[in-house]
């Protein structure tokens, strides 16, 4: 299923949907971007998986201006945005992240792409084959939801998040969308993600985070 299939819109609308969706979407897009700037090497190669319509590349690539992208994703018609876009400082590669191999790089992103992966065991393995894609001293960011291991807090980030929704939909209609992605999408606990990036061999920071969305990123030594 393509991602504007997923979400229920047209393609062509997706930069301007995803704000709807997504709450502190610029802010995490800014987050992601800053941590990858912090990387100092000349020609980075930034691997973006889930690249969609080219957001967070486009923003890396201005904190970066040397950096030479190379996004995957499955949504031929989202990579088309993609190369929109970026033009020619990116290359794209049609197929699933979790089975098409990864070229060698210094940095790794995803934004709101790794729910895709449903169990515990494919994230590890994920995880491990972003590091070891990754040059020495390479990073891999994801900025995605990311759950409170506490009930109340999990229920305070859905409520909030059911809040920003109802600030373009009918209250209804954001219930709908929440269930509707919960049964679709996989969203893990922020702990689990930082110990599963940890067991793959990474040094991991929480750089952002609010309500249940989160940037962590993962530093290879």
């Amino acid at each position: 299923m393509g991602v504007a299939s997923h979400l229920g819109i047209r393609v062509r609308d997706y930069d301007r949907r995803i704000r709807t969706f997504i709450p502190h979407y610029e802010a995490i897009l800014d987050a992601a971007a800053t941590t990858v700037a912090t990387l100092s090497r000349p020609a980075p190669v930034l691997l973006d998986l889930g690249i969609g319509s080219g957001a967070l590349a486009a923003r890396c690539r201005a904190a970066l201006p040397s950096a030479q992208v190379i996004g995957i994703d499955a949504d031929e018609s989202m990579l088309a945005l993609a190369h929109k876009r970026l033009g020619r400082h990116a290359t794209t590669l049609t197929g699933d992240f979790q089975s098409t191999p990864f070229p060698r790089c210094d940095v790794i992103t995803a934004s709101f792409a790794l729910h895709h992966i449903a169990a515990r065991r494919q994230k590890a393995r994920l995880y491990a084959r972003c590091f070891a894609a990754l040059k020495p001293s390479g990073v891999l960011v994801n900025a995605d939801c990311c759950l409170s291991s506490d009930q109340a807090l999990q229920k305070l980030g859905r409520d909030n998040w059911h809040a920003h929704l109802r600030r373009a939909y009918p209250a209804a209609q954001a219930t709908a969308f929440l269930r509707a992605w919960a049964k679709e999408d996989t969203y893990f606990t922020l702990d689990a993600e930082v110990e599963l990036m940890r067991s793959a061999g990474f040094s991991v920071d929480v750089v952002w985070r609010r309500d249940a969305f989160a940037v962590v990123a993962g530093f290879k030594g």
